[in-house]
């Protein structure tokens, strides 16, 4: 389902819990991710308006989403319900979907809080942050 960006482009990044879904935000030109907002992840009806919100404001050219899978690679229950997230996102936003493996994301993000880079409340955010920190850095110069 994914696609390349364009040179420049707007990217929204996912980091799904069942609780929490964090968000970032980047561009493809500047490389460049930051932490935006942590969505409560209530029901799907909530979930997905307030992506809707967010897709609205930001107007993104692809979405990135993070696919956690246990660290010898092999998929999850969360790796299934990521997945799930991405393709629905797909399927209701007509944009196309990225997919990052996530492994580690969110240990790297609490480093980041311990170190005082980001804010407690931030946590998914910042793994939201670092999913799509990895994609922009895997974007060729082409």
């Amino acid at each position: 389902m994914s696609r390349p960006v364009g040179r420049e482009a707007t990217l929204l990044a996912f980091d799904y819990g069942e609780k929490r879904i964090g968000v970032a935000i980047g561009n493809s030109l500047t490389r460049l991710a930051r932490a935006l907002v942590v969505v409560p992840n209530h029901n799907r009806e909530y979930r997905f308006e307030a992506v809707g919100k967010l897709i609205g404001e930001w107007k993104p050219d692809a979405l990135v989403v993070g696919v956690p899978c246990h660290p010898d690679g092999s998929p999850h229950e969360m790796t299934r319900l990521a997945t799930r997230f991405g393709n629905q996102l797909n399927g209701r936003f007509n944009l196309p979907v990225n997919w990052v493996d996530e492994r580690y994301t969110s240990v790297e993000a609490e480093v980041g809080i311990r170190q005082g880079n980001a804010q407690a409340q931030m946590l998914d955010a910042e793994a939201a942050r670092i999913i799509l920190q990895q994609y922009l850095d895997g974007l060729s110069d082409d």
